[in-house]
């Protein structure tokens, strides 16, 4: 079934109408008061998104947006994939494939289309963009068969870029994304010539070797991700665990959807691009089965210890996870590029993570970190 069919988002009035009237008669839980977010998302920011969401925003608007872009649905091993496909005016312009994570979608790379397909620079490469629903999220379900983790996901990748006729390509991820791009390097080393990601996830093995020498930056980063795993982790182990117990509760309030996805929506993002994830998910009814990627994952049995070998690019935005370096060529053996930026405006706090969805906070960095790995390939 390589058959490839061109797809409109149409999303019913009466699936639009439900979710105003959801949204008029949602129940808040109790609240103590002066703890802020101690407990986790405040009642004050989750009501004051769900206002808007009822009053300010306007879906068909996004659906218009999107609508503007070729998008497509294909097979893939009894799912329906659903993705962008924008081809650049340029002959000379390199294919990619830009995957998302949890709770970001497709939505994440919007505002970095245009500039990569066509820069305003003749000496700018340009870029023929494939940016796919995951498994399981928004078009792309929900998914009808088990085992979609990052391994099979690649594989699901790299069969839509031969399906698309392209025999040499480059990866690009975020989040999920940048645990499912190097799995793509690595099932098709001889077709991707390379990978960029804003997130490289390897962490200390165990090793008390692997942590002498480390700079004060490094050290930093570690207390950091122990801050987190402390304090944010639980999404992840719930999500691993039992994520039918909890899609319950989410498949059946777009309040109790906002709440919990927002927890990873920082402070700093405008209240439109928060609304506009959620709503993908209420609206396409995946609340439930993009949980199901962490499970997949934390259950797969085809775990790789030998590191990846195809040229891989990172680009690290402050606030967001913090990648360290040693541990990071113990898993990807030629890391070509690595690149730190500031982007954050410094308004928020431990639980902001800004820069963490660069592709929409800060796409010209993003953009040009982009253009100057893919030429370094060159």
């Amino acid at each position: 079934m390589a058959t490839i069919t061109p797809f409109r988002i149409d999303v019913p009035q009466a699936r639009l109408d439900d979710l105003a009237d959801r949204l008029r008669g949602a129940l808040y839980p109790d609240e103590l008061p002066g703890v802020g977010d101690a407990y986790g998302v405040p009642a004050g920011r989750v009501r004051a998104l769900a206002q808007y969401w009822l009053e300010e925003f306007d879906w068909r608007a996004v659906e218009s947006e999107l609508n503007a872009y070729p998008q497509f649905t294909t097979e893939i091993e009894g799912e329906d994939i659903h993705f962008l496909h924008i081809r650049s005016s340029r002959p000379d312009a390199t294919p990619v494939i830009l995957t998302h994570g949890w709770p970001g979608s497709i939505l994440e790379y919007l505002d970095v289309i245009a500039p990569l397909t066509e820069p305003e620079s003749a000496d700018a490469p340009a870029f023929h963009l494939v940016i796919p629903s995951l498994p399981g999220f928004g078009f792309s379900g929900p998914t009808r068969s088990t085992g979609w983790n990052r391994y099979r996901t690649a594989r699901a990748w790299a069969e839509l870029m031969a399906r698309l006729g392209y025999q040499r390509y480059g990866a690009i991820g975020n989040d999920g994304g940048s645990m499912v791009s190097p799995e793509i390097g690595r099932i098709a080393p001889d077709q991707v010539i390379g990978v960029h990601v804003t997130q490289l996830f390897s962490f200390p093995s165990g090793d008390p070797a692997e942590f002498e020498g480390l700079s004060e930056a490094d050290m930093a980063a570690l207390q950091h991700l122990q801050w987190f795993h402390e304090n944010k982790m639980a999404f992840n182990t719930l999500h691993s665990q039992q994520p039918q117990t909890l899609a319950y509760a989410l498949a059946d309030s777009p309040v109790g959807l906002l709440g919990w996805n927002a927890q990873l929506f920082g402070e700093s993002l405008d209240a439109r691009f928060v609304i506009a994830n959620v709503a993908l998910y209420w609206l396409t009814g995946t609340a439930g089965s993009s949980l199901r990627f962490y499970y997949e994952d934390a259950h797969a049995t085809e775990q790789q210890t030998e590191p990846t070998t195809v040229p891989t690019g990172l680009a690290m935005f402050a606030g967001d996870f913090q990648s360290i370096r040693r541990f990071a060529e113990r898993d990807h053996s030629k890391i070509v590029s690595w690149n730190s930026y500031d982007t954050s405006a410094g308004t928020g706090g431990a639980n902001d993570a800004a820069g963490h969805y660069a592709a929409h906070e800060a796409p010209a960095v993003l953009v040009g970190d982009i253009r100057e790995f893919f030429a370094g390939l060159a």
